[in-house]
């Protein structure tokens, strides 16, 4: 996902949230990026968030600590987050803007860093992190809504000749990292009806564009009663030595 090509899409999707679909989601694997988190952040620790958005899953499930520096590409996603951070009340919070391909932050700085479907740059992330830091990412895979992608004919990295986890996982191995996993993830997401489901697909980069009426059915038609995306995510957790 290239800042260049999905800028103004995130400009234009500051001011609303996934909530207003209604999605209903159903994990099949045992690997939650927030329980990880959880686990190895102390009250001490400083975590940096990268690709933060609006700020909700950063504010709703990150441990309080020290310090929490959570950025973005978009002024607009980072306004957002702002007047959200103020209605929480959190303290340890603080949002700027960011480009993950010039991080301009501090050397050694950071326990854990947390990437959550954003570009990166893991020889940047290695620096800012501490001896003994924790990468987490969380990405979006290949063949996510495959089924659906398959139908349309194209869509979000429908002609990688690699999934981006193996690019990810490799680009973290020679930034120097250590106990380097990649796990895939599977969830399903249900939606209550058709326009419903149409509007997401209009907002979020799965297809390219409008999602055309016809093929839309098409794939409806597949499941009768049942609207169902399967998902597909990787996770990798790293960690500097």
């Amino acid at each position: 996902m290239l800042h260049d090509n999905y800028f103004d899409y995130y400009e234009k999707l500051a001011s609303w949230k996934f909530d207003e679909f209604d999605i209903q989601s159903e994990s099949l694997t045992d690997w939650d990026l927030y329980e990880i988190l959880r686990s190895i952040v102390t009250e001490s620790s400083c975590v940096l968030d990268l690709g933060t958005g609006g700020g909700e899953k950063v504010i709703a499930n990150y441990p309080e600590c020290a310090k929490i520096v959570a950025t973005d590409y978009s002024p607009k996603m980072i306004e957002t987050a702002k007047k959200n951070l103020e209605i929480s009340g959190r303290k340890d919070i603080t949002f700027r803007v960011m480009n993950n391909l010039e991080m301009d932050v501090e050397d050694e700085l950071f326990d854990v860093v947390v990437a959550r479907h954003t570009i990166t740059d893991p020889a940047q992330i290695y620096r800012c992190l501490k001896p003994g830091g924790s990468l987490l990412i969380r990405g979006v895979d290949k063949y996510d809504c495959w089924e659906l992608k398959m139908i349309f004919g194209g869509g979000q990295g429908f002609n990688d000749p690699v999934p981006v986890s193996i690019t990810d996982y490799e680009s973290v191995i020679r930034a120097g990292f250590s106990d380097v996993t990649l796990v895939p993830i599977c969830e399903r997401d249900y939606f209550k009806d058709r326009d419903a489901f149409k509007g997401f697909l209009s907002k979020v980069p799965i297809l390219e564009g409008e999602p055309d009426d016809a093929l839309l059915d098409e794939f409806l038609s597949r499941n009768p009663g049942i609207i169902r995306l399967q998902r597909w995510y990787y996770g990798i957790t790293a960690r500097k030595l």
